[in-house]
C-alpha cells in the first residue's frame, strides 16, 4: 500500500509542478512581462539581468520551499512582503484571461484541435484532484 501512495505522491507532485511551470512560463511569454517592464522603465539594455533575476528567484524560492526554509523576521517586515505578494497575485489573477490564449495554441500543437473543452476539463479536474489530495492526505501527516 505504501508503494501506491508513493507513486501517487510522485505523480501528483510532478503533475502539479508541470501545471504551475507551464502557467508561469505562459504568464511570462504570452504576456511579455519582462519586455513590458523594460519598456516602462526604459532599461532595455538590462533585459538579461531581468531574465536571470526571474530564473534565479524561482530556483531559490523552490529550493527554500522544498527545504522548509524560513526567515525569522519581525512584524515590520511582514507588511511589505505581504503587499508585494498581494500585488504579484493580483497581477497573476488579472492575467489569467490572457494566459488562456495559450490553450488553443497548445491544443493545435499536440493534435487536439477539436478537443479544447476536454483539455480544459482535464486541467480543472487535475487541479481539483491535486488540491483535494494535498488537503486530505498531507494535512494528516
Amino acid at each position: 500500500m505504501t508503494t501506491i501512495k508513493a507513486v501517487a505522491s510522485v505523480f501528483a507532485g510532478l503533475s502539479g509542478g508541470i501545471a504551475v511551470g507551464i502557467g508561469f512560463v505562459a504568464f511570462l511569454t504570452v504576456l511579455g512581462v519582462i519586455p513590458r517592464i523594460t519598456q516602462l522603465t526604459k532599461t532595455g539594455k538590462y533585459i538579461r539581468f531581468y531574465e536571470w533575476s526571474v530564473v534565479i528567484s524561482v530556483v531559490a524560492a523552490s529550493f527554500a520551499d522544498l527545504n522548509n526554509f524560513s526567515f525569522p523576521v519581525g512584524a515590520c517586515f511582514l507588511i511589505p512582503i505581504g503587499l508585494a505578494s498581494g500585488i504579484f497575485i493580483g497581477m497573476l489573477a488579472a492575467a489569467l484571461t490572457e494566459v488562456l490564449n495559450v490553450l488553443p495554441i497548445l491544443s493545435k500543437r499536440i493534435g487536439m484541435e477539436g478537443l479544447i473543452i476536454s483539455l480544459l476539463m482535464a486541467l480543472v479536474i487535475g487541479k481539483v484532484a491535486g488540491s483535494l489530495f494535498q488537503w486530505l492526505v498531507f494535512v494528516n501527516y
